[in-house]
């Protein structure tokens, strides 16, 4: 184990965070910026999420251009915006052609690239850019990188192998993104950030995790395929490591014993790492004076405003009820979402468990490439079938399915420029997305619960509906009844409910309320808000969990007022809900509450 102060010293020019959903990726990453421009360094935090809370977390409205941080000398922030990237990126790509080329044409250009892969494209480009072209932060000594979560990061930090490859192997001169011309002028940002990934003097790949069985399985998965392409400087940053400071406290014994029961198991790639311990703290870290207190060891960073020094406890009736409403319908699908870390899988597998146990026929699924469905639900359960969306496994079915349906119709050439169209990473994309229509289209025969990927990536496949339609159109001439008819099931209420999961602190909380927003914006209006892994109860008496529990009641009172039609609150587990029996009592003793019913009591 190192101290934070020997990371500071020995920090390389480029720092990738990463890790899965809700380990404290964005908060670290903050805390470490923060402490580097202390040192007098000039720094650089982007955001690669998609779903990005930096502004909330670091108090300053960003854009994709870098933003002065308030409180702070020498640093600056920005956000690499999905959307805004792709806008420019049609626009450099179509603009030369306006009054040259008939409107029809421009039209049919625009239309080319007005689907995922362009969104795709055009975020990587600008992140190869901040990666590969020394031009493009000059002026910083350090360039850190606040990345989305785990499984999103690992395709983009190999895009770079990807795109080059296609590139050098591509007869054709066009791809899903049109003509190469564009890519091939990247090719050598391509090749610098790969360079960069891979010189350990230049990169280092800090792993965030928690003391939790899934987190460090993750975070040793992303070691593995990361080290196996060249990246191989790499730190753990333990978050939330806890002591408990009221041994006669059963909860805080019961969580302190859970870390050390994970770090006991921990994967043995991992124990060789050097490693950062940061304790859990009884407040949240947004803010640059908290910021700045975490690396510092301070476990203070100062006092929370207008919150009350006693306890109060939330009432409210069970999850069951909630259950009892959508088993009414005898079939459907029911989808899990919100931010990274928030507990969509145990909730969705507590979902699924209940139902089964009911008699009901379920299919528990996920699109999430960290979850770990089959480990979280632990055992068989009758009439509960689990299933994950693979997206090696997708795109090698899907591209075996083009090929197949189009080879009669094909010569040996045309068969070939088809394969090699197939190779592209947009492919991946395409093949995924039609497993999560397949999926959801096996609600019409039972119920389906689906554990979403963190919110930014789930909202770009939701969002990428309709512009997948013309994608798929594109190399198949029939059209899926799954695909097809995706969105008019998904904004069935009916047929479709999705259940927002948060925890009771800001950057969930806000971050589940923008989603609530997009979901309405594409017609989907959401059924339940689940506030999970709740301290605010009565039964805990460690000084830490119990501040963390007042610190909670703000947000809670706001998701009932502001948020939610309805809302349960899930208490924290004195045993990791883990196995069909504990999820089962998961989802029995969690507690349903309406927005207009009882009011807390202190």
């Amino acid at each position: 184990m190192i101290l934070a102060s020997q990371f500071l010293d020995q920090a390389t020019r480029i720092l990738f965070f990463t890790g899965k959903g809700g380990v404290g990726k964005t908060s670290l990453a903050c805390s470490t910026a923060i402490a580097l421009a202390g040192r007098g360094k000039q720094v650089l935090l982007v955001s690669t999420d998609p779903a990005s809370n930096l502004d909330e977390v670091l108090g300053v409205r960003l854009s994709g251009e870098p933003t002065a941080v308030r409180g702070t000398q020498g640093l600056r922030a920005l956000n690499i915006n999905p959307e805004a990237a792709a806008h420019a990126y049609r626009e450099r790509v179509v603009g030369p052609y306006r009054g040259v080329l008939p409107e029809a044409a421009l039209n049919s250009m625009e239309e080319q690239l007005s689907g995922a892969c362009t969104v795709e494209i055009a975020s990587f480009n600008e992140f190869t850019k901040l990666l590969g072209d020394p031009g493009a932060t000059a002026g910083y000594d350090h360039v850190i990188f606040d990345t989305a979560p785990t499984g999103h990061t690992l395709r983009l930090l190999k895009l770079p192998a990807a795109w080059t490859g296609f590139i050098e192997t591509n007869t054709t001169g066009t791809s899903c993104l049109g003509p190469l011309a564009g890519l091939q002028a990247q090719k050598a940002i391509y090749d610098e950030s790969l360079r960069a990934l891979s010189d350990p003097h230049t990169t280092t790949l800090v792993l965030v995790s928690r003391p939790e069985q899934s987190a460090l399985t993750e975070a040793d998965r992303t070691r593995t395929e990361l080290a196996e392409m060249g990246v191989t400087n790499q730190i753990l940053f333990l978050n939330g490591v806890f002591m408990a400071r009221d041994r006669s406290d059963p909860a805080a014994v019961a969580l302190e014993s859970r870390g050390h029961d994970a770090l006991d198991a921990m994967p043995a790639g991992l124990t060789g790492l050097p490693r950062v311990d940061v304790p859990l703290l009884p407040f949240a870290p947004m803010g640059v004076t908290r910021l700045r207190a975490v690396l510092n060891g301070d476990g203070h960073g100062g006092e929370a405003p207008g919150l009350p020094n006693r306890h109060m406890v939330v009432k409210a009736p069970m999850l069951s009820e909630l259950i009892d409403q959508i088993e009414k319908s005898g079939r459907g699908v029911i989808m899990t979402m919100g931010k990274g870390g928030v507990g969509k899988t145990t909730v969705a597998a507590a979902i699924a468990i209940e139902l089964a146990h009911r008699g009901h026929k379920v299919h528990l699924s996920t699109t999430d490439p960290a979850a770990h469905v089959a480990a979280t639900v632990g055992g068989t359960v009758p009439g509960l079938s689990v299933s994950r969306i693979d997206p090696a496994e997708e795109t090698r079915r899907y591209s075996e399915e083009v090929v197949a349906k189009a080879a009669s119709a094909l010569d040996e050439q045309g068969k070939a420029l088809l394969e090699e169209d197939l190779r592209s990473p947009c492919t991946e994309e395409i093949a995924v997305f039609r497993a999560f229509a397949e999926t959801v289209a096996r609600g019409e025969q039972g119920f389906v619960v689906l554990d979403t990927a963190p919110t930014g990536h789930s909202l770009l496949l939701l969002d990428a509906a309709e512009a997948y339609h013309r994608d798929v159109s594109r190399t198949m001439s029939d059209l899926p009844d799954s695909v097809r008819n995706l969105l008019p099931r998904l904004r069935d209420p009916e047929f479709t409910r999705v259940l927002i999961v948060t925890l009771a602190e800001a950057t969930p909380v806000h971050e589940a309320a923008g989603l609530q927003e997009d979901l309405r914006r594409a017609g989907i209006e959401p059924y339940a808000w689940i506030v999970n892994q709740s301290f605010s109860g009565d039964g805990f008496r460690d000084p830490v969990l119990v501040e963390r529990g007042i610190q909670e009641i703000p947000f809670i009172n706001e998701v009932r007022a502001q948020h939610a039609r309805q809302i349960a609150l899930i208490p924290w587990k004195h045993e990791a809900p883990v196995g069909p029996e504990r999820l089962g009592e998961l989802a029995r003793a969690a507690r349903l509450r309406k927005p207009a019913a009882n009011q807390m009591e202190h």
